[in-house]
């Protein structure tokens, strides 16, 4: 009996350690329900911020784009009375007055303009930037006329007779495009080689489409890569030309993570899991004496 005390006082003693320990970590535990709590809080709020800092980025960007385009047709508009006149040879402008008097004399010899026709050129003068070494190719000449209607008629006549040559150079003209613009049409540089190379009639249209007459009909292509995919199909030896991809669109193509509320499972759905008194209870002992309860 005296053996049975001794063990009934060892297992109480051993009871009260036990709850003071699980005291201190129920403490433990509810400390760390708050702090997780509150960085659930934290971490729901900057979401949200971070959700509401996309919306507004994704319409700034849409924005920007429409600005873009505004700006490129205003930049449009600003240069419809401009050309730019291509392979005219470094300082062939020496000596003349200056480069609105050299330029008339080139147009009026080169497309032998009548003598009375009036040209009206407003200023004219070298893309900017340095000189190129000796053996590239000169710099365009960019000439301003007072009228968009004489600027058409020197322009349409350049193209009929496909340019002219001056001092055994051939020279060429054509309109003066904004950067934007002029970056998409030379996108088609390889396209027109190839339908040059099979002598297929084609004409680059404003802003920046291709007319191509085929034999079955007249196809009108709205980008390079529309044209290149086509001319594929068709068993033209053309690379497919692939868009370059706008911020947009690489913002678009980022895996966002999903929201989560507050006191949500984060892993997967389904009933919550235990407890962890429920988990305690599995390690008691079955049979026990209820003195120890």
């Amino acid at each position: 009996m005296a053996e049975y005390n001794i063990l009934l006082q060892e297992l109480r003693a051993f009871r009260q350690e036990n709850n003071e320990k699980l005291e201190s970590i129920k403490e433990d535990i509810a400390k760390v329900n708050n702090r997780m709590e509150e960085a659930e809080g934290r971490i729901e709020k900057a979401e949200e911020r971070i959700q509401t800092m996309e919306d507004v980025m994704v319409e700034l960007m849409q924005v920007h784009v429409k600005l873009t385009d505004k700006l490129t047709d205003l930049e449009s508009r600003e240069r419809r009375e401009n050309i730019r006149i291509y392979g005219v040879p470094e300082t062939s402008e020496r000596d003349s007055p200056s480069m609105s008097a050299f330029v008339e004399t080139l147009l009026r010899e080169g497309l032998k303009l009548e003598g009375a026709e009036n040209i009206n050129i407003e200023r004219a003068h070298r893309s900017l930037g340095p000189p190129p070494p000796n053996g590239a190719s000169p710099r365009s000449i960019l000439v301003k006329f007072l009228s968009f209607k004489t600027k058409e008629q020197i322009l349409r006549k350049a193209w009929q007779q496909k340019g002219f040559t001056w001092k055994g150079k051939q020279i060429s003209l054509d309109n003066d495009y904004p950067p934007l613009i002029l970056k998409k049409r030379r996108e088609y540089a390889a396209i027109r080689r190839i339908l040059k190379d099979k002598q297929i009639q084609f004409q680059t249209l404003f802003p920046a489409r291709l007319k191509v007459k085929y034999a079955d009909g007249v196809k009108i292509y709205n980008t390079s890569t529309e044209a290149s995919e086509d001319m594929s199909e068709r068993g033209f030896p053309v690379e497919v030309i692939k868009p370059p991809e706008s911020v947009l669109e690489r913002y678009k193509q980022l895996n966002t993570w999903n929201r989560v509320t507050r006191g949500t499972d984060r892993t997967a759905p389904g009933p919550p899991g235990p407890s962890y008194k429920e988990k305690l209870r599995a390690f008691r002992r079955t049979g026990a004496d209820p003195a120890v309860e």
